[in-house]
């Protein structure tokens, strides 16, 4: 048997190929981002990226219902997208196995909010499995596949950021192919009207206390029997956390977070001297423990916010932090900026310089809210700049409106800034919306989408045009920039502004990162035009600096010569010479 370093999110994706699955759809979202793009590595298994979570699911369920495995993946905040199908295939059931994975987000380390979705499967009755490492991801995921069909359930494998990337050793097996269970047409399991929904929902109850009666003996909930006079419930990274930090206590260590078992929390309780609860997040499993009147220590010692670490359980509980503590480190701040020669530079630029409330969206140019660019008032969840600006305008009245922009980029205009667009046509405002299209989803690491002409196996597909389908949703003002010709954006985004009805701009230039040569002309900075006036800083890019002379400077390894610096130097001290 072959082993192979691998992170959690690879794990599954290879748990995907072992078990025969068809087909894995997604949207891509940190930290479960590389699950489909290394599913796509395998011949066999086919994988898409889909505009948004809920039509990823959705497809999932699609292939679930004919007969095949399938698994659907994306970030926390993704399963809110994609919960209106997750709650009713709950009442439903499956075909084939049907697995979601939410990888979780505890610490916010690329995320607008914490959220525990082990509460999302509770709340829809969904069963919730939990690897802490990445050999568990695969079994678990592998596992997950089969319960589903056993079952009659679709299940959630919840990863967090440390299990979705941290890497551990696996064991790999041989792909076993798995026909498509005959499909049978059941319009009382699969259709669901009012009159097919309410026996389904008792079904789903029965389903659920079978399994419940499963996970008490199941071999995915384990008792670690050391030192009976400290004992620990935990899940997830925190059980390795725990491991480090309390090498002798005794561990309940939960791989099923939802349902949980019932019986062996009252074994472990009754086992150990002092009992602890250690779960990121929300209290659920420590609640679960004291619904059954299991005394235990919890969030009284361990925060609901963000991530738990080992020092910090070694001193709440060990009382030993010191010698767990990371070796401190004397390096300076360096907060996330946009790349140099970002395509979106420019515009936030001229944004700012307008004094334009700008309602931001998610991805890379949420960045363009710190300083110095300063230009972004509103960033709430993908595809929501287009209604919260129209909200803005409605509500303050025309006298505000043309100073009111929404911005967002390509793949999240198409994953859900569409129908926001179509709102403010239907609705009449004159909010000017800003497709920022840099040919890629760039915040998640480059994926394809729609409007890329590529698909998630790097095929050739067909690429949105954006200006048709403004046009078609009634959007009557419609204008094509490049974002690196300041003059030429700064009048079509004033043509825009001015126009009497919605307006929509799109700046369409490639991701800094996606270009592979550079011209073969260097920016650099006469001193002896310079005059210290740092107008050029104003634009944030990493690649321009200032000298002990209180001259500019352009560091040449970073600068991907965009030329914007030039463009706004008062003083024509920036220029393009021959490289040396």
């Amino acid at each position: 048997m072959t082993t192979q370093l691998m992170t959690g999110n690879e794990a599954v994706a290879r748990a995907c190929y072992e078990a025969g699955v068809k087909l894995v759809s997604a949207y891509p979202g940190t930290p479960s981002t590389e699950i489909t793009e290394n599913a796509a590595k395998y011949d066999e298994v086919y994988a898409e990226w889909a505009p948004n979570e809920k039509v990823a699911l959705e497809v999932a369920i699609g292939a679930s219902i004919i007969g095949a495995r399938s698994l659907a993946a994306m970030k926390h905040v993704g399963l809110n997208v994609a919960a209106d199908p997750l709650f009713t295939i709950a009442y439903g059931g499956v075909n084939g196995g049907l697995v979601i994975v939410s990888a979780d987000d505890p610490g916010m380390h690329s995320s607008q909010n914490e959220q525990d979705n082990r509460l999302i499967g509770r709340a829809a009755g969904v069963p919730v499995l939990e690897p802490s490492d990445s050999a568990e991801a695969l079994e678990f995921t592998k596992t997950a596949f089969s319960l589903s069909e056993r079952f009659d359930m679709p299940f959630i494998i919840r990863l967090t950021t440390r299990t979705a990337h941290s890497s551990s050793l696996v064991s790999l097996g041989e792909r076993k192919e798995k026909p498509l269970i005959p499909y049978k047409k059941n319009e009382k399991k699969f259709v669901m009207m009012p009159a097919h929904a309410r026996p389904r929902h008792l079904d789903l109850e029965e389903r659920l206390s079978s399994f419940m009666a499963y996970v008490e003996g199941c071999g995915l909930n384990r008792i670690e029997w050391r030192d009976k006079k400290i004992g620990v419930i935990c899940s997830g990274a925190v059980y390795n956390y725990v491991k480090e930090a309390l090498p002798c206590a005794s561990i309940l260590k939960i791989g099923v977070s939802y349902p949980l078992p019932a019986r062996m929390f009252k074994e472990f309780a009754a086992g150990v001297k002092k009992l602890y609860v250690i779960e990121e997040l929300e209290p659920m499993m420590e609640d679960f423990a004291r619904s059954l009147g299991i005394k235990c220590q919890g969030k009284e010692l361990f925060s609901i916010a963000g991530e738990i670490m080992p020092w910090e359980i070694a001193s709440k509980i060990g009382g030993k932090e010191q010698e767990m503590l990371p070796a401190a480190a004397e390096i300076p701040a360096r907060p996330p900026v946009m790349c140099a020669g970002c395509p979106h530079r420019g515009l936030f630029y001229l944004l700012g310089k307008h004094k334009l409330v700008v309602s931001g969206d998610i991805g890379c140019y949420t960045l363009a809210c710190s300083p110095p660019l300063s230009a972004m008032d509103t960033t709430i969840c993908m595809g929501a700049s287009i209604g919260v600006a129209h909200g803005m305008e409605k509500a303050a009245g025309e006298d505000t409106s043309r100073h009111t922009v929404a911005v967002l980029g390509e793949s999240t205009f198409l994953h859900s800034g569409m129908t926001g667009l179509l709102n403010v046509v239907y609705n009449q405002s004159r909010v000017t919306t800003i497709i920022l299209d840099n040919s890629i989803t760039a915040m998640t690491g480059h994926q394809h989408n729609p409007a890329s002409g590529k698909n998630a196996k790097g095929q050739t597909a067909p690429a949105v045009d954006f200006e048709q389908l403004c046009r078609a949703i009634g959007v009557k003002k419609v204008l094509v920039t490049d974002p690196y010709d300041l003059q030429a954006t700064e009048a079509a985004l004033t043509e825009c502004l001015e126009f009497d009805g919605p307006a929509v701009l799109i700046t369409r230039r490639p991701c800094a990162l996606l270009v592979k040569e550079l011209p073969s002309a260097a920016l650099t900075v006469d001193n002896k035009k310079c005059t210290g006036c740092k107008t050029c800083l104003k634009l944030g890019c990493p690649a321009l600096g200032f000298n002990e002379e209180g001259k500019a400077f352009i560091e040449q390894t970073q600068c991907a010569f965009c030329g914007l610096c030039a463009e706004i130097c008062r003083f024509d001290a920036i220029n393009k010479e021959a490289a040396q």
